[in-house]
């Protein structure tokens, strides 16, 4: 399984204990549930760098699933803040194709609670306006950054993939900040770039406030849905997986 960054992966830490996996120089954490062994990698942000991440872990073929979760903003009305959704196919921007996400995979997440959606957009940049998110709603329900080269890749090598997000905002709403200048080489949120854009735009604070709490329950909301799915994963329908299946 996949995150971009630490704050979308936490709320679940705190639900399950996580070893941390010795893979040099990539942030690699693990656990085992049933049968199953259970790998979750931090990306960062964007997806050329979670495509070198997945492509560590993934390479030597050993995994049967891969998910790609973390946040995402809606593109449709429909959509609300804690939501977490399922997509049937990713449109990757970057590779210029579609992933299309294993339909077993996303039934079991519909079972488990999860909103089925068509697809998502995989972008190669934050989307921050809401005026360009209306109009990539024309042919996706959300918008994220990783979900196309980490399945894209996960793909390649034999694994059956889904991606699964919580939506952190609404298509009404622009971001309270350009996260694109925000984020350092690492793919990581630097803190010292955010506070000289708040600094530049002390107006922002409240909205960036309020930004905050939406990511945080629904970072709260998909961990305890990723907690359900991965037990049912691990136990539902031998047929589906191998015995002592591995899942990243």
């Amino acid at each position: 399984m996949t995150f971009a960054v630490e704050d979308e992966f936490a709320p679940w830490r705190k639900l399950r204990e996580f070893g941390t996996r010795d893979y040099p120089k990539v942030a690699c954490y693990e656990t085992r549930i049933a049968d199953m062994h259970l790998d979750v990698l931090l990306t960062g942000i964007g997806g050329k760098k979670a495509w070198v991440e997945a492509t560590k872990i993934i390479w030597n073929g050993d995994v049967d699933f891969c998910i790609s979760s973390g946040l995402a903003g809606a593109l449709r009305p429909d959509h609300r803040p804690g939501e977490t959704l399922v997509a049937r196919k990713v449109r990757s921007v970057d590779w210029n194709r579609t992933i299309h996400c294993d339909s077993w995979l996303v039934n079991l997440a519909s079972e488990c609670g999860a909103k089925v959606v068509d697809a998502f957009h995989s972008e190669d940049r934050v989307v921050v306006d809401s005026a360009e998110k209306r109009a990539l709603g024309s042919e996706a329900d959300a918008v994220e950054m990783e979900s196309g080269e980490v399945l894209f890749e996960a793909a390649a090598f034999g694994a059956r993939g889904v991606a699964i997000r919580g939506i952190s905002d609404t298509v009404e709403e622009d971001l309270p900040l350009d996260f694109n200048r925000v984020t350092n080489a690492s793919g990581d949120v630097s803190i010292p770039r955010v506070m000289r854009e708040v600094f530049r735009n002390p107006g922002a604070i409240p909205a960036l406030i309020r930004f905050g709490h939406q990511s945080q329950e629904a970072a709260e909301r998909l961990a305890a849905f990723l907690d359900e799915y991965v037990q049912r994963l691990s136990r539902t329908a031998v047929d589906a997986r191998p015995r002592g299946a591995s899942a990243t």
